[in-house]
C-alpha cells in the first residue's frame, strides 16, 4: 500500500481523487491446474526474441486483463497470475527457480477489521467517538479476532523517531507500556522547511509511516496513530481510507518476528486539530514544538478505548521464480524482480469493481519477462544466473519480497545486484532517466554509459521528499545490503518536453490505484518504455557476463551491511 506512482507523477500523487471501496473478500484459491486450464494460453501471440512494444503490450494486457481480476492475493486472480507467469518463464526457457519449481510459497494472515469498529476517544471527560473511514483507520498485526484497549493515555510523541546516530529520540526515556502515542508523518525539518535537519527534503526511513509503527512497537506501546496531512504523506487522505479498507495482509510471526502494534492506524489532520485543541494544544505549534532538538513528549491529556474486532484467516500466496542458469558461476546471480499483486476486485461499488492495475504493475511483470527473452537469446550466455521473480503481496507493505530475502533462492553475498521494475513509464521517450535515491549505489556506475549511448542522463526523483526509495520491493534487499537499482523514464519528453511530461503525470495520477489503470493503447506510448527496458537490460548483462561487485557508495546506510557481508 502507499506505494509510488511513476516517476513523471510523483508531485501529482496527492492530486489522485479515488473511489472508496471496500475489498472483497478472497475466494480461496483453486487448484492450479484449474487456474491453467482457464489462464489465456501462452502461446497465444507469436512472440519474438527482441524486446518490442508488441510483445510487452501483449503481456500487459493479458495480465491487466478483467479475466485476472486485479490480481489480488489469495484470489482466483492470483492463480490465473501465477499459472500465466510460469507458462510464460516455460515458455521462454527458464527453469524452476526454487528446488525444481516456479512457486515459492508465502504464508500469509488475512486481517479484516470490522468497518463499524467506533474508536472511542475521552478527553477531560468529555466523550468522543470517531466514525472509520472519515475520521481515522485501523488494524492489528497481532492476528487476533479481537484486540481491546480500554483507556490508554494519549501522548504526542513528535516524529516519533529514535535515531541514536542523530542525536534525535522523541520517545525520552519514558515507560510507554500500554500507552497511544501519536505522531506526524515524514522527517524532522519537514514540515518547517530545516534542512539542516535529517537529509532535509529527502526522506530517510524515519519518515515512512512503516517505521513510526515499527519503533512504536519496539518502544511496547499499545497503539500508534499518525496525524495524515497531504504534503507529510504525498498522498491524500482518500489513499490512507482505501487503502486500509477491506483484507490486509501480512507475514506470520513466525516469519517476521519484529515486535508488534496491538492497534495502528492514521487519523485525519481535522481530527487531530480538534484532539489538541480539546486538550488545550494548538496543532499548529506542535508542528513548530517536534521539530525543534530536544523535543519532549506531550501528555494530550485523553485517553483511547477501542474495542477492534476483525476477521483472521491463514493463506498462502506465491512469489514465482524462473531462472536461466549461468553458464560459468551459476551459483552467483543478477535478479529481476516486479510485483504482480494488485488491489484485486471490489464488492459494494458500482461500475467498474475490478482494479486492473495495467501500469501498477502489469507493466514492471511484462518488463521483466521480455529482459528475461533477451537474456534466453544472448550468445554468449550470461556467465551469471539471472534470475527473474514476481514477487507478492507489494501492495501490503513490501511482504513478498520480505519473504524472498529471509528465504532466499540464492545467498544474499552471491547476488551481484538486483534490478526492480515497478509502474512503468507509458509516456514515450525522454531525455533522462530517473534513478530513484540517485546517489545510492554503483549500480549507477554501470547505467550512467548505457543511458548516455542513448542520448539520456541520469537524474533523481523530483519527489525526495515523498521517500520513494522505501516504498518498493528493491528496499528489501536495499536493507539486507544487496546493491539494487529502481530506474525508469523520466518526464523531459523528447515530444513536449517536461510540460507534455507533467500532462502525461497529471492524467496517470487520476487512475493510480483505481478501476481505470487499464491498458489503454489509443493512448500508450510504448517506445520510451522499450528503451528503458534495454538499458535495464544492459546493467544485468554487464553484471551477468563479468566478475563486479557493486557497492553502494561511501555514506550510504546499507554499505556495512554490503561489507560484511563480502567479508565473510
Amino acid at each position: 500500500m502507499f506505494r509510488k506512482l511513476p516517476m513523471a507523477v510523483a508531485v501529482l500523487a496527492a492530486a489522485a481523487a479515488l473511489t472508496a471501496c471496500k475489498q472483497e473478500p478472497a475466494e480461496t484459491p483453486a487448484a492450479a491446474e484449474t487456474a491453467a486450464s482457464t489462464a489465456p494460453a501462452a502461446d497465444a501471440h507469436a512472440f519474438s526474441a527482441d524486446i518490442n512494444e508488441g510483445d510487452f503490450a501483449e503481456l500487459v494486457k493479458t495480465l491487466a486483463s478483467d479475466e485476472f481480476e486485479g490480481r489480488a492475493p489469495g484470489s482466483v486472480g492470483e492463480e490465473k497470475t501465477a499459472a500465466y507467469l510460469e507458462a510464460q518463464m516455460k515458455r521462454i526457457g527458464l527453469q524452476p527457480g526454487n528446488n525444481g519449481s516456479y512457486f515459492q510459497d508465502v504464508a500469509m494472515v488475512e486481517t479484516t477489521a470490522a468497518p463499524d469498529t467506533v474508536l472511542k476517544l475521552d478527553v477531560g471527560g468529555k466523550p468522543r467517538e470517531l466514525a472509520f473511514g472519515s475520521d481515522y483507520v485501523i488494524g492489528t498485526r497481532t492476528g487476533q479476532t479481537e484486540v481491546k484497549i480500554d483507556a490508554s493515555d494519549m501522548v504526542f510523541v513528535g516524529y516519533g523517531v529514535d535515531a541514536p546516530e542523530r542525536g534525535w529520540n522523541d520517545y525520552g526515556d519514558q515507560d510507554w507500556t500500554g500507552k497511544t502515542v501519536v505522531m506526524f508523518v515524514n522527517d524532522p525539518g519537514f514540515h518547517v522547511g530545516d534542512e539542516k535537519l535529517f537529509d532535509g527534503k529527502r526522506m530517510t526511513y524515519y519518515g515512512r509511516w512503516t517505521y513510526k509503527y515499527e519503533e512504536a512497537a519496539r518502544k511496547g506501546a499499545a497503539a500508534a496513530l499518525i496525524i495524515h496531512d497531504t504534503p507529510g504523506a504525498s498522498y491524500g487522505w482518500d489513499v490512507v481510507k482505501n487503502s486500509w479498507s477491506g483484507p490486509q495482509y501480512d507475514l506470520p510471526a513466525k516469519d517476521d518476528p519484529e515486535p508488534r502494534l496491538p492497534v495502528q492506524g492514521w487519523i485525519t489532520a481535522e481530527v487531530a486539530k480538534q484532539l489538541f485543541a480539546d486538550a488545550g494544544l494548538d496543532l499548529e505549534a506542535a508542528y513548530k514544538s517536534a521539530n525543534r532538538r530536544g523535543f519532549k513528549p506531550v501528555s494530550l491529556k485523553s485517553k483511547l478505548s477501542v474495542d477492534l474486532k476483525s476477521s483472521i484467516s491463514e493463506k498462502t500466496s506465491r512469489n514465482v521464480i524462473g531462472v536461466l542458469p549461468g553458464s560459468v558461476r551459476p551459483d552467483e546471480a543478477v535478479i529481476y524482480m516486479a510485483h504482480w499483486d494488485h488491489l484485486g476486485k471490489h464488492e459494494g461499488q458500482e461500475g467498474d469493481n475490478i482494479y486492473n492495475g495495467a501500469i501498477d504493475n502489469a507493466t514492471g511483470v511484462a518488463g521483466i519477462l521480455e529482459i528475461a527473452e533477451a537474456f534466453a537469446h544472448q550468445q554468449p550466455k550470461p556467465e551469471r544466473s539471472v534470475a527473474f521473480i514476481a514477487v507478492t503481496l507489494e501492495e501490503s507493505g513490501l511482504l513478498g519480497s520480505k519473504y524472498y530475502v529471509a528465504h532466499p533462492t540464492f545467498p544474499l553475498d552471491k547476488i551481484a545486484g538486483v534490478v526492480n521494475l515497478d509502474a512503468m513509464s507509458v509516456a514515450g521517450k525522454t531525455r533522462d532517466f530517473v534513478v530513484t535515491g540517485y546517489g545510492s549505489s554503483e549500480l549507477e556506475d554501470i547505467l550512467k554509459p548505457i543511458a548516455a549511448e542513448q542520448g539520456r542522463t541520469l537524474r533523481g526523483e523530483t519527489s525526495v521528499q515523498s521517500g520513494f526509495y522505501f516504498r518498493s520491493d528493491h528496499f528489501n534487499f536495499a536493507k539486507a545490503g544487496v546493491p539494487a537499482l529502481y530506474a525508469d523514464g523520466g518526464e523531459d519528453l523528447l515530444e513536449g518536453g517536461t510540460e507534455a511530461g507533467k500532462q502525461a503525470a497529471n492524467d496517470y495520477a487520476k487512475h493510480y490505484h483505481g478501476p481505470s489503470d487499464q491498458y489503454y493503447p489509443e493512448t500508450w506510448k510504448l517506445d520510451g518504455t522499450v528503451q528503458d527496458l534495454q538499458a535495464l537490460y544492459g546493467v544485468g548483462k554487464q553484471l551477468a557476463g563479468g566478475n563486479q561487485w557493486p557497492n553502494w557508495y561511501e555514506g550510504s546506510e546499507f554499505k556495512a551491511a554490503r561489507d560484511r557481508m563480502m567479508k565473510k
